[in-house]
């Protein structure tokens, strides 16, 4: 280990210090500048049963509790982070926003880092750094804060394959407490964690040639990880996403992964691989490997859904740093390939990529989470306006959102919002809710009536529905 940070402080100083933080400064504007817009996006569904678990469950008094809860104590790295920074900062939403975007910087940081493998090298890595800090397709997992264990675990995962990485290089009992440490990290991050096992089993076939001597070294790592699984499958009742369709070994899997990655190479990965075709690239045949392995890899916890053909946005979080090294092969190809006179023209492509990207996310992507944040919004305005306890008809998400949502917002209590027992939730993408004050039963016999003619005196919001990605 030593060695190993010894060699790294080398190749800070060969390249000079003043080059290599001026070069993170530049990926952390990059990784920020997409989502700079969407600091101040309102807290979207999921978010407020974040807030309210990470209450729960994030104090160390809540830890029993939580180590007994199937599911989030595989989230358990973001509960403690939420209920740190509600304690030093609050939850306003520019501040939990903020703290995603800054996990975004660090992750990019982490894609930078690649390049400690040699095989990988620092242009390859600082070239994949830029565009997986603007790639606007795994988006979800930066601006939609409840999805900030996908951040935490891409994380851990990086964090463990470099040190991993490291280990190969200078053997240490040191370097391999540490990879254990950032995989159960990242166990307790995302129930993708696991995908550490594969990439590490890589790396050592790769860079060893007595790999099969030192397999019995991940003995305890992928030992870990069966444990972990089958803990999870025996309270598999208790675990929702055994349930609702997010986790089932019937799933195409196969397929949903064609999907999945036909969906994130469109349209850079193509344009890539095409360059790198036509120019008869050979030299890049492991670095195209390595990244195709890393986004299977990546996808693959994620690909046993059948709620979905494809593996959503946030999901791609992982996977992304495969096209993002995909990408950057091809750039430094094409960069080397130009005439000096010409690297102008590189200078113009990566100005598209990063223009392309965030423009996507400034226009599109930003109106689609507003329009999802809609329901939420409005309901708490009602709620800050009235009184009266609410009756609440047809809303687009599950109930608990809409009392969590006033709770923490309003600090009214949960009975505040009554729930209507004959018309219920529409579920994601319902045609319509209404909300009513309560204010007398008087006001409720003339409400109905108006419905029957079509129209609610109280009605506030009609709504047909969120856009989901």
């Amino acid at each position: 280990m030593i060695r190993f940070l010894d060699q790294l402080h080398a190749e800070v100083r060969h390249a000079g210090m003043r080059a290599a933080i001026g070069l993170l400064v530049v990926l952390a504007i990059l990784a920020a500048l997409p989502y700079i817009p969407m600091l101040n996006l309102p807290l979207i569904s999921d978010d407020y049963d974040q807030i309210n678990k990470a209450r729960i469950y994030g104090p160390v008094s809540g830890w029993p509790a939580l180590s007994r809860d199937a599911l989030y104590r595989c989230r358990a790295t973001s509960l403690v982070l939420t209920h740190w920074t509600e304690g030093l900062l609050g939850i306003h939403p520019v501040v939990l926003h903020a703290s995603s975007v800054l996990l975004h910087i660090l992750n990019t940081w982490l894609v930078f880092a690649l390049g400690l493998w040699p095989r990988i090298g620092w242009r390859v890595s600082a070239t994949a750094a830029v565009f997986f800090a603007v790639y606007h397709g795994h988006h979800e997992a930066v601006t939609w804060y409840a999805a900030v264990p996908e951040l935490l675990v891409f994380f851990c995962i990086a964090a463990g394959f470099l040190l991993w990485i490291g280990w190969l290089h200078a053997p240490g009992l040191l370097a391999y407490a540490a990879v254990a440490l950032c995989f159960i990290l990242a166990l307790l991050s995302k129930e993708s964690g696991v995908a550490l096992v594969p990439l590490i089993v890589g790396a050592l076939i790769v860079e060893r040639g007595d790999w099969l001597g030192k397999l019995p070294r991940l003995l305890p790592v992928a030992g870990l990880a069966v444990l972990y699984f089958a803990w999870s499958y025996v309270n598999r009742a208790e675990h929702q996403h055994f349930g609702d369709g997010t986790f089932s070994l019937h799933a195409p899997v196969l397929l949903t992964l064609l999907r999945s990655s036909a969906r994130m190479f469109w349209f850079w990965g193509l344009i890539s691989l095409v360059v790198l075709l036509l120019l008869g690239a050979r030299r890049w045949s492991f670095v195209l490997s390595a990244a195709f392995v890393w986004v299977i890899v990546g996808l693959l916890p994620y690909a046993f859904l059948t709620y979905m053909p494809f593996v959503p946005s946030r999901h791609t979080y992982l996977a992304s740093a495969g096209l993002a090294v995909v990408v950057a092969a091809a750039s430094v190809e094409l960069f080397g390939r130009l005439r000096q006179s010409h690297r102008w023209l590189a200078v113009l492509l990566a100005a598209v990529v990063v223009v392309h990207n965030c423009g996507y996310l400034w226009t599109k992507k930003r109106a689609q989470m507003m329009a999802r944040a809609a329901p939420t919004e409005a309901l708490v305005s009602f709620a800050q306006r009235t009184n009266s306890p609410i009756y609440l008809h047809c809303f687009p998400y599950a109930p608990e959102v809409a009392l969590l949502a006033v709770e923490i917002r309003t600090g009214k209590p949960r009975d505040t919002v009554r729930w209507d027992p004959v018309v219920g939730n529409r579920g994601p993408g319902g045609a319509c809710w209404s909300l009513q004050p309560a204010s007398s039963a008087a006001t409720r016999r003339a409400s109905s009536a108006s419905e029957e003619r079509g129209r609610s005196m109280d009605e506030t919001i009609l709504s047909r529905g969120v856009s989901h990605d």
